[in-house]
């Protein structure tokens, strides 16, 4: 059930159902100046005695360092919790006031937040809104709920599936560690996504080719017909603020270091005209935005270091600058990275994920236009499809959902997952046309461990466990896992709503060191990586299924290599 009023003139359409997020809008319209504020008040779920709601406010007045929305109830409505906003209530009335990290309000630009409340008897939508005192136009008769408001970039235009009738890139300097494994020539010849995950790697460092070789090899590659190249953007300040293996090298507070000496120099080099002919596909900052859901106080999964990007809103601002900068060269195609099933699936982390990463994808100029699609299962393990069990079944009374393995979760695997994402990323104001990446490079889960049939029926938890393809000891580990074996061949248009199966984490780099390695690039001893490591609350307290022996992330890790190949599902030929 979901009901909406919209505030919006027909040259500064908002997206209905935006949530919890920043939409930017366009000031230039005709008779924006008229209207000092629009609002967006949605309510997304309604069952009966409570609710959660969305609101974006446009401001077209003078810019803001801080701001107050307040509305009145006409019945007994109650806010109990809200996101991206300090909500105060007394009796009817309520406040909503910005948080530490988007107070800016500047002209023309929007803010999102979301809340919780309970209610008894009708739920109306309330009538008025003021902006810091001043009222908000409500439906004013001359237009409706639109699309996103960023125009198509200049000089250039998009494909709907950038994959589509093309080739992909294959890393020449992967394909050869590939190909010297025994074995490995098998595969070789796949592309894989190429990572640029300190600044040293835009120009090339210790003896590796930068992005600018990439490309000119790209071209190469390319001949006459359409090639994707992949690119994994990923040197956010305080990096991965849930894990140490992945740590990068910028601090926490280095936003501007971020912008201008990572984000512009790759810009740069990306519209130079020489490259319009490729298609670019950039994944843009992992394990990032969602750990500012999953990871933060006062949840028992919280990190002092998620906290501080929260607080900072450097994860936010990071990716939208980043969004809008490479969203301006016309042939880049901006994936956002999505979790994975086993990380986003519960209900209290999916929907305020996407409410999350839509803040981010119109922070800092950027719009719902800049991103094309998300990418899920980026350098994990969720299996593609379970092909023994679904979300629905029930043994004995007990729903699937309730085993230790599915733990209440919404999806079971990460097809599902990825395709009801792209839709609650449209139902939240992305565009229509948005496509989804799912890394399949080491979730195959092959060989003689996998499954051939449904587990048996004596409880709920056999059932899972007997007919589960993914064989991890919890869908919380990460690092290096033991079994897993390469996934579904890279290749365009495989499901309804997927671009792509990708192999965007290069098979044979490792996740992270097995012990403490000494090293100049920032990169933590990670527990989750150890094999004697007993766990924490991010995993349920399970061993971490480590492989032992390995070297820092990125570095290449010739046993797990061999592992995948052995496993993977579809068999290697």
């Amino acid at each position: 059930m979901s009901r909406t009023r919209t505030a919006l003139l027909a040259a500064l359409a908002l997206t209905a159902g935006a949530s919890g997020t920043a939409l930017a809008a366009d000031p230039g319209g005709a008779g924006t100046a008229a209207i000092p504020c629009t609002v967006d008040y949605k309510v997304q779920n309604d069952w009966g005695s409570g609710f959660t709601a969305a609101v974006t406010v446009t401001n077209n007045g003078a810019a803001k360092s801080a701001w107050q929305l307040k509305w009145t109830y006409g019945g007994n409505q109650k806010v109990t919790n809200a996101w991206n906003a300090k909500l105060s209530q007394s009796g009817t009335a309520v406040t909503a006031a910005n948080e530490s990290y988007n107070g800016s309000l500047a002209t023309g630009s929007s803010v999102s937040f979301g809340f919780q409340g309970s209610y008894s008897g009708s739920n109306a939508v309330p009538a008025t809104f003021t902006l810091d005192g001043v009222t908000c136009n409500v439906d004013d008769g001359s237009g409706g709920p639109g699309g996103p408001t960023d125009p198509p970039p200049t000089g250039g235009s998009r494909v709907d599936n950038p994959y589509a009738g093309a080739k992909v890139y294959v890393n020449p300097e992967w394909s050869r560690l590939a190909a010297a494994e025994p074995g490995g020539s098998r595969i070789a010849n796949q592309p894989t996504g190429v990572w640029i995950d300190r600044t040293a790697a835009i120009n090339g460092a210790n003896g590796k080719m930068g992005l600018r070789a990439h490309l000119d090899e790209a071209l190469k590659q390319k001949g006459s017909g359409e090639l994707v190249v992949q690119l994994v953007i990923y040197n956010l300040p305080g990096r991965d603020c849930a894990a140490l293996a992945s740590n990068g090298e910028l601090k926490p507070d280095e936003i501007d270091k971020y912008k201008t000496q990572y984000i512009d120099p790759i810009k740069a080099i990306l519209a130079d005209p020489k490259y319009a002919s490729l298609r670019i596909v950039t994944t843009v900052e992992l394990d990032s935005l969602p750990n500012l859901v999953t990871n933060v106080s006062p949840r028992a999964t919280a990190t002092p270091n998620c906290d501080t990007m929260k607080a900072n809103g450097n994860y936010i601002k990071g990716v939208g600058y980043a969004l809008n900068k490479l969203g301006d060269v016309p042939n880049v195609y901006n994936y956002v990275d999505a979790g994975h099933h086993g990380w986003l699936g519960w209900d209290d982390n999916f929907a305020p994920s996407v409410q999350l990463i839509k803040q981010a994808a119109t922070a800092e100029g950027a719009t719902v236009n800049d991103v094309h699609g998300f990418i899920t299962n980026t350098a994990n393990y969720s299996a593609l499809k379970e092909q023994y069990f679904t979300i629905n079944d029930s043994v004995n009374g007990k729903s699937v959902r309730e085993s230790k393995w599915v733990d209440w979760n919404r999806y079971v695997d990460e097809l599902s997952y990825a395709q009801a994402f792209r839709q609650e990323a449209v139902n939240q104001g992305f565009p229509s046309g948005v496509g989804m990446l799912i890394d399949t490079s080491r979730n195959g889960w092959g060989g003689s461990a996998r499954p051939t049939g449904p587990g048996a029926k004596t409880d709920v938890d056999t059932y899972v466990d007997g007919g589960r393809i993914d064989r991890r000891l919890n869908t919380g580990n990460w690092c290096n896992q033991s079994g897993a074996g390469l996934g579904e061949r890279p290749q365009a248009n495989p499901a309804t709503g997927i671009d792509a199966y990708v192999w965007m984490k290069p098979p044979g780099e490792s996740d992270g060191a097995s012990s403490a390695i000494p090293n100049d690039e920032g990169k933590g001893f990670d527990r989750m990586c150890d094999p004697t490591y007993t766990g924490n609350p991010r995993n349920n307290n399970h061993m971490s299924g480590a492989l032992p022996n390995a070297p820092l992330s990125g570095h290449w890790f010739s046993a797990q290599f061999q592992e995948l190949m052995r496993n993977a599902y579809p068999p290697l030929s």
